[in-house]
């Protein structure tokens, strides 16, 4: 096996994506330009996960398919996947799912399922981008995610402030990753 790939990487998540009961997409970020690149290979490879997930009887589960590690879970009418390179740890991808699960449950007040979601799209996909930039882990607490999102569930619209908070808040987390990056890096040359 080649020894670069072993490597330790920030950029972990490979893609996450939700589908309804169907097998059909209705969320989707892929993070590797080199995983699946064309819109016919991602939607063929979601297409062969759920066929070989969605009859699960458990409500979280670990896959292992096509060289990725796949974290699923599912709710009502929904499949909720988090993929991996073969090599990551199971524990953190977890960590993604049930960040986003939790957040995407209180900006749907408890109904996470595909009517509330397509209702709410716009906050669903600020949520993956405050959990996930790039493939890298930005944050997997919920309460923190919702606190950056702003989202306002009582009258369940974005401001323009929240949007605006939202961006300034990626550019600095940016920053911290990349200084948390340069920091992992001297350490692994003076190992």
């Amino acid at each position: 096996m080649d020894s670069s790939s072993l490597e330790a990487s920030l950029y972990t998540v490979k893609a996450v994506f939700i589908l309804d009961n169907d097998g059909n997409r209705l969320l989707s970020k892929y993070y590797d330009p080199e995983f699946y690149p064309s819109m016919k290979d991602q939607r063929n490879f979601e297409k062969n996960i759920f066929n070989k997930t969605h009859k699960a009887d458990t409500l979280d589960e670990i896959a292992f398919l096509e060289g990725m590690t796949i974290i699923y879970k599912s709710s009502i009418d929904l499949f909720i996947y988090v993929v991996g390179s073969a090599q990551e740890n199971e524990l953190m991808l977890m960590s993604v799912l049930n960040c986003l699960f939790d957040s995407l449950s209180h900006i749907l007040r408890k109904n996470v399922e595909r009517r509330s979601l397509l209702d709410n799209m716009e906050g669903a996909f600020l949520v993956v981008d405050e959990i996930i930039d790039g493939g890298v882990i930005l944050e997997s607490d919920p309460q923190q995610v919702i606190q950056k999102v702003n989202y306002r569930v009582d009258d369940n619209s974005l401001s323009e402030q929240s949007v605006a908070q939202h961006i300034t808040d990626k550019l600095a987390l940016t920053s911290v990753v990349l200084q948390s990056a340069k920091e992992q890096i001297k350490w692994s040359i003076l190992k």
